[in-house]
């Protein structure tokens, strides 16, 4: 086994938030109208959609770390013997 699965878990966090700030401005529309009197930011979304952005961001994360971890497990990302003299 090339890496450990505490390596794989970090991976897959890593994965994770990349995918978080991929999928994060995805679908996002800014309040269009005039300036808003309840104290939210003026560039705040009207709804964000948190909820469905994780479950996205989970999915995609997982893809993109099967991708990584099958690349390493195959070979074509090699990976230097540690310890080996």
């Amino acid at each position: 086994m090339p890496i450990g699965p505490l390596t794989m878990f970090a991976i897959y966090i890593i994965c994770w938030w990349v995918a978080l700030f991929m999928v994060l401005p995805i679908g996002t529309n800014r309040q269009d109208q005039p300036p808003p009197t309840d104290g939210s930011q003026w560039g705040a979304p009207d709804t964000p959609n948190l909820k469905k952005k994780f479950v996205t961001t989970t999915w995609v994360g997982a893809i993109l770390w099967l991708l990584i971890v099958g690349a390493i497990f195959t070979g074509l990302v090699p990976m230097p013997e540690i310890g080996a003299v």
